[in-house]
């Protein structure tokens, strides 16, 4: 059954904010570079590809069930920002600001009736766990670190060793 045309708005609307969501990760990853972290970076790098997979995963969706896929502008990301911290503050509000997101896409397809959305969700809603304890746990470990430049550095090298992790459904996205 095709998707209705307020799931498609809605679908299309929150690819929008999965693209965003690779922007802003790519500009604090070039932020990072700027400031010596390369680990930082690169953990940054990743998480934009992530959201573009995000983004590609929705994308797909609703070409499989029949809707039309309107790419909408991308605001620019921040530029700048106030130290490693403040990008992975930055980095925790903006994962709980999208898990509101999907909640509310996941409620705008119970009140649909589209069950077929709501089973795809759940692959998001999951990975929302996922990424806010992450991001959380980044958060933590700078709190605890303060201003010793030397524990930093070891977090920027540890960071370093993040890959993309495989899609275990084969879809594309992570």
């Amino acid at each position: 059954m095709a998707i209705n045309q307020t799931m498609q708005d809605a679908f299309n609307e929150h690819i929008n904010h999965e693209f965003f969501a690779s922007y802003l990760y790519l500009s604090m990853s070039a932020y990072c570079e700027s400031i010596n972290l390369p680990g930082f970076a690169h953990w940054m790098r990743i998480q934009s590809q992530e959201e573009y997979s995000h983004a590609m995963k929705l994308y797909d969706f609703l070409l499989d069930r029949d809707g039309k896929v309107a790419l909408l502008p991308i605001a620019q990301p921040a530029l700048e920002f106030a130290s490693v911290h403040d990008v992975m503050q930055q980095t925790l509000d903006h994962e709980r600001s999208v898990t509101g997101l999907i909640n509310g896409l996941y409620g705008k397809a119970v009140a649909e009736g589209d069950y077929a959305s709501q089973v795809h969700l759940q692959w998001f809603i999951t990975e929302q766990i996922e990424e806010e304890k992450i991001a959380s746990e980044l958060v933590e470990q700078l709190n605890l670190i303060g201003d010793r430049g030397d524990a930093l550095l070891f977090m920027d090298r540890e960071l370093a060793t993040r890959t993309l992790a495989p899609d275990p459904a084969g879809t594309g996205a992570t």
